[in-house]
């Protein structure tokens, strides 16, 4: 039997409600030209909303996303995209996939490199073999086996770093050359916009809720919960409902084993949280925040929880049980939740973020089963 450990709880004293610039529907006007794009699920879960004693939950189900088990093929495309135009100075005017890939004839041959803790590295791969491109992929050691191949499925070749991720990335990030673009999403000094479009990707996901709330006539959730690696999908979210006129209250949430955003706020400043960084919520791995995340999350967060692995197995029960297929990672946001208001500090934490029996919540799924094996083993009971 799996002991858990105790969760750490941080109330952001730096939280404001000053919006950090939107990418606005650029990136979605782009991804609905890409091959498979369909606006991905938000479903109602009632009886995960009585577990947690709220009015609702909803979950963007990114499960399925342009033909790969996880949301990152929305930042990943973005950038590449932005990349590849700043590379050639501009596109013509272009209607489909096919349309970028003559125009990007000149460049070939050019390689993609980056870090991955599976998905991101995944999505890149992908659109290099759309564009006609190579890419290199680099994943830290411990890495599982389906995730591995996963990335060489779209042709990639993957080097295990023996490392973290964030020497996985710091590897990655020596291959940059005229041959070779990098296409990471965390950031390092002189390393900036790639993953700034990368957040801007992610944005799609924002709007796409947005207009499924309008037209099913429900207002924007009152709480709302994100999964945090370094930074990136939580940028988006704050951007997103930090815009004028919404009140949602935003929690983030990280492995205890990885949790580096929560002890960056806790030191007041970046700081890198020691490896291993071993949880099973693997896109979630990350020893230190994006530099360029961290003004946006570090004042857009309310609260930040840290959880340990046997929650996020609860989370993936419980959504397996409502008929949604969600991995370690995607799970996690749940998996703060419930250690919020299930957890000791329940009441505190129901009364300083205003929770009620008709608070409306909104989780994010971004992952499905990208290791089988392991999702059958928690969802079946033996984890």
């Amino acid at each position: 039997m799996t002991v858990s450990q105790p969760a750490r709880l941080v109330h952001n004293p730096m939280s404001s409600t000053v919006p950090p610039p939107s990418a606005g529907r650029a990136p979605q006007e782009f991804h609905r030209r890409l091959p498979g794009y369909a606006t991905t699920p938000l479903v109602s879960v009632p009886e995960i909303a009585t577990a947690l004693g709220v009015g609702s939950v909803l979950l963007k189900d990114e499960s399925s996303r342009l033909g790969l088990p996880a949301f990152k093929i929305l930042g990943a495309s973005w950038a590449v995209y932005r990349a590849l135009e700043a590379r050639v100075g501009g596109f013509d005017p272009w209607e489909s996939i096919d349309d970028l890939r003559r125009q990007l004839a000149p460049l070939r041959p050019l390689t993609f490199s980056a870090a991955t803790d599976g998905n991101h590295g995944r999505a890149v791969a992908r659109m290099a073999k759309l564009l006609g491109f190579g890419a290199t992929i680099y994943v830290p050691a411990g890495t599982a086996q389906a995730r591995i191949e996963g990335i060489e499925s779209e042709g990639a070749p993957v080097t295990v770093v023996d490392g973290t991720y964030d020497e996985a990335v710091a590897r990655a990030a020596t291959d940059a050359g005229d041959r070779c673009l990098v296409i990471s999403d965390t950031s390092w000094p002189g390393y900036e916009d790639v993953p700034s479009w990368v957040i801007d990707g992610y944005s799609t996901i924002l709007w796409e809720i947005e207009d499924q709330l309008q037209e099913a006539g429900e207002p924007s959730p009152d709480l709302v919960a994100v999964q945090i690696g370094v930074g990136a999908l939580a940028s988006a979210v704050v951007a997103h409902f930090r815009q004028p006129g919404m009140q949602s209250k935003i929690v983030g949430v990280e492995p205890l084993r990885a949790a580096c955003m929560l002890s960056s706020i806790e030191a007041g400043q970046i700081v890198s949280v020691a490896g291993p960084h071993d949880s099973i919520m693997a896109g979630l791995n990350c020893g230190e925040p994006s530099m360029l995340a961290w003004p946006i999350v570090s004042t857009g967060v309310d609260l930040f929880v840290a959880v340990d692995d046997e929650r996020a197995r609860e989370g993936m029960r419980l959504l397996a049980n409502e008929g949604v297929v969600a991995g370690e990672t995607g799970a996690a946001g749940l998996a703060g939740l419930l250690e919020l208001l299930r957890g000791p500090d329940q009441t505190d934490i129901r009364q300083s973020l205003g929770i009620t029996d008709t608070t409306r919540v909104l989780l994010f799924i971004t992952e499905g089963a990208t290791d089988p094996d392991a999702y059958a083993s928690i969802v079946g009971g033996e984890g």
